[in-house]
C-alpha cells in the first residue's frame, strides 16, 4: 500500500501542506518547543486554514487541543457493513410494452435494463431504508444504540421534511442520535459517504449509517417511453466506523456541481390551476397561494450522456490522485447504475476491463441514490468484493452533481 511522505517531527509543516484522506498516515510525534493554540478547519478531504499563536495556555486547555489535533490527524474510517432492500413488484420490459410503445429489445439494447422494482401496495421507501439499514448493522455487528449519526440520501422520501428521524426511531437508536436527509439525487450516496467521513474524522463520531434510497417511480411519466423505462425503486445502506488511521478505508474524494446543467434533468415544483384555469387568489394579490406539486421528471438523455462520460473519468482520476493511487491500484469500478452505454463508455475511457466493473443495472434499472450501495451489497454478499479490495466509485446526475470516492471494503 502506498505511504504518504510526511515529516515526523513537524506538525505545523504537515498541516500547512494539507492532509488528504490517505491509506495510512504515520502517527505524529508532537514535539513542541512552546505551547501553541492550533485551529483547524476541515474541508473536502483536506485540513487547511491553519492559524497559530504563541500564547501560553494551561495544562487543561493544552490537553484538549492535543486531543482535537490527534483526532484530526490520527482518526480514520472504514466501511464495515452493508445492506439493501428492493420492492416485491418486478416490472419487466415486456410489462412496460403493455402500457407504452416499446419492447424488450428496444430497451435492453439502448439501456442494458431488463427489469426494475417498483413500490406497490403498502410498501414505502422508509420501510426499504429501514430493512437495508438493519442488514448493514447486522453485518457490521453494531447495535443500533451505538449509532451516532444517520444520513438518509434521497430525493423522493415519504415525507417532504425528511425520513431520517423515522428510520432512527424504527431502528431503536435509544440515544436519539442526529438523523437528517441529504438531497442530491443520483450523487446523494457519494455525498453521504463524504459527509460521514467528515463527521468521523473531524467530529469524533464512531458509527455513522449512510443510506441511499429513492423511489423514482413516483415522479416518472409512465406514458413517456424515453424516461419511464430507466428507473426503479430501492434502498442500500452502509455502516461507516471510526478506526485508527492505519486502517483507514476512505482514501480520496472529488466532488462537484454545476447548476448550469440543471435544466437537463429536473422535476420542478409547479403551481396547480383550478379546473377553469383561473387563480384562486383574491383581488390579484397572489394570496393565498395556489396549490402546488412536483411535476414529472424531465430529462435530456443525450446531454446527460455527454455530461457523464466527460466528467466522471476526470473525477475518478482526481480522486485517485488525491489518494496517492494510480489506475492500477484499485480492484473494482463501481459507477452509478444509470445506463449500460454510460457505464461502458466511462470504463473504456479509464481503460478498465469489463470483468472489473460492478453492475446490476439489468435487474434493477436506475435506482438513483440507491444504485451504488445496492450494487455494492450484492457484490459483497456474492463474494465478488472481498475484504481488502479497493473500489473506485462515482455518482452523477441531477443538479447537475457528480463525485467520486476511492474506498476499501473492510
Amino acid at each position: 500500500m502506498l505511504q504518504p511522505q510526511v515529516p515526523q517531527n513537524d506538525i505545523e509543516s504537515l498541516l500547512k501542506q494539507g492532509l488528504y484522506f490517505m491509506p495510512a498516515v504515520p502517527i505524529l510525534r508532537r514535539r513542541f518547543s512552546r505551547i501553541q493554540r492550533v485551529e483547524c478547519s476541515f474541508f473536502v478531504g483536506t485540513i487547511n486554514n491553519i492559524t497559530c499563536s504563541t500564547t501560553s495556555k494551561g495544562a487543561d486547555e493544552l490537553s484538549l487541543n492535543q486531543s482535537q489535533l490527534s483526532r484530526l490527524v490520527n482518526t480514520g474510517c472504514k466501511l464495515v457493513g452493508c445492506g439493501s432492500a428492493v420492492p416485491s413488484l418486478k416490472v419487466s420490459n415486456d410489462d412496460l410494452a403493455k402500457i407504452v410503445d416499446t419492447n424488450d429489445e428496444w430497451i435492453s439494447v439502448r439501456t442494458g435494463i431488463r427489469n426494475r422494482r417498483v413500490l406497490s401496495g403498502k410498501e414505502n421507501l422508509t420501510g426499504l431504508a429501514i430493512e437495508a439499514s438493519r442488514k448493514a448493522l447486522e453485518m457490521a455487528e453494531v447495535n443500533p444504540k451505538d449509532v451516532d449519526l444517520i444520513l438518509m440520501c434521497s430525493s423522493t422520501g415519504d415525507d417532504r421534511f425528511g425520513s431520517a428521524p423515522l428510520i432512527q426511531k424504527a431502528l431503536g437508536c435509544k440515544s436519539n442520535p442526529l438523523a437528517f436527509d441529504i438531497t442530491a439525487a443520483c450523487s446523494g450516496f457519494l455525498l453521504g459517504l463524504f459527509s460521514a467521513t467528515c463527521y468521523i474524522k473531524a467530529g469524533g463520531f464512531k458509527n455513522v449509517l449512510v443510506i441511499g434510497a429513492d423511489a423514482i417511480s413516483r415522479c416518472v411519466d409512465w406514458t413517456d417511453r424515453g424516461s419511464c423505462i430507466l428507473f426503479g425503486d430501492a434502498a442500500g445502506a452502509v455502516l461507516m466506523q471510526a478506526c485508527d488511521i492505519g486502517e483507514d478505508g476512505l482514501f480520496g474524494f472529488d466532488l462537484h456541481s454545476d447548476g448550469d446543467g440543471k435544466r437537463h434533468l429536473i422535476a420542478p415544483f409547479i403551481e396547480n390551476e383550478t379546473e377553469d384555469g383561473s387563480s384562486t387568489s383574491h383581488s390579484g394579490s397572489g394570496f393565498p397561494p395556489k396549490g402546488s406539486s412536483y411535476s414529472c421528471l424531465k430529462m435530456n438523455g443525450i446531454e446527460i450522456f455527454k455530461f457523464a462520460v466527460r466528467v466522471v473519468p476526470q473525477s475518478i482520476e482526481a480522486a485517485l490522485d488525491k489518494a496517492g493511487f494510480t489506475q492500477s491500484d484499485f480492484d473494482w469500478l463501481l459507477l452509478h447504475q444509470a445506463n449500460r452505454r454510460i457505464i461502458d463508455a466511462i470504463a473504456t475511457r479509464l481503460e478498465v476491463p469489463s470483468e472489473r466493473v460492478i453492475s446490476n443495472l439489468a435487474n434493477y434499472g436506475n435506482t438513483s441514490a440507491a444504485s451504488i450501495p445496492l450494487a455494492l451489497d450484492e457484490a459483497v454478499r456474492s463474494g465478488k468484493v472481498q475484504a481488502g479490495h479497493v473500489i473506485a466509485a462515482a455518482g452523477f446526475g441531477a443538479g447537475l452533481t457528480w463525485g467520486s470516492a476511492i474506498l476499501r471494503w473492510r
